[in-house]
């Protein structure tokens, strides 16, 4: 299953009927053990993400989600998803036959279309934040929120949730493109995010690394601030 996917239509039965959804903007990768999606709806900008572990079986995968976060809400209770795997010449479909949906015991059926781009680079890996702060000269700004990275094939996501001044969680994602230039500069190219400021840019940004496990990326603002940031590696 290693590689970067694009979700081509969402399909919920909930024992009455099909609904079919073609422009939710999806991408999911999973790593040699790990999976991470990222899911953002263009019309409302509601968003969503997990991240976890899988292992196969015969045409079965089964997900351990470690983290997820949707629109004003998260959970880190742990859940296991037993998805039916068809593979398809473009990509593969995946079928839930039982998942809540909306209080509603439904089956989820989706198509992916692979997109990987063939690429290593030592940022492959979901990773967890572990530290992020803005520096403004000598000022800085520290901000408690919880955020997962993934990287592979080519592709990066990201996935947060934080509160605001009035304790109300939101949930923000991106995904798209990247490449490296050696192992100290990074360029993502966002292709869909939560924050529409962000789409169809490109982030430049310096990377520094601490082994095979940590990581700190930095990124200059147009202001003149620096986005500081430091990752451990999810095992």
């Amino acid at each position: 299953m290693a590689g970067a996917y694009f979700m081509i239509s969402q399909t919920v039965n909930d024992g009455k009927k099909n609904t079919k959804y073609t422009d939710l903007k999806q991408l999911k990768i999973y790593t040699d053990s790990f999976f991470m999606f990222a899911q953002v709806n263009p019309s409302d900008s509601v968003s969503g993400f997990g991240v976890g572990s899988y292992s196969t079986d015969t045409g079965t995968v089964i997900e351990n989600s470690l983290y997820v976060g949707r629109d004003t809400t998260f959970t880190t209770d742990p859940q296991t998803y037993r998805l039916n795997i068809n593979m398809t010449p473009d990509g593969y479909e995946q079928v839930i036959p039982e998942i809540t949906i909306n209080d509603q015991k439904s089956k989820l059926t989706e198509e992916y279309q692979k997109v990987s781009i063939d690429s290593i680079t030592p940022l492959d890996g979901v990773w967890k934040e572990t530290e992020y702060y803005l520096l403004k000269g000598k000022d800085t700004a520290r901000s408690t929120r919880t955020q997962y990275k993934a990287y592979y094939a080519g592709y990066f996501m990201y996935g947060h949730t934080y509160n605001d001044a009035a304790s109300k969680i939101h949930t923000g994602i991106g995904f798209g493109t990247f490449t490296m230039d050696g192992n100290t500069k990074l360029k993502e190219m966002d292709l869909n995010s939560t924050y529409s400021i962000a789409v169809g840019q490109a982030f430049t940004i310096d990377v520094e690394k601490d082994g095979t496990d940590h990581y700190k990326q930095t990124i200059v603002n147009s202001d003149g601030t620096k986005s500081v940031e430091f990752y451990e590696r999810v095992k």
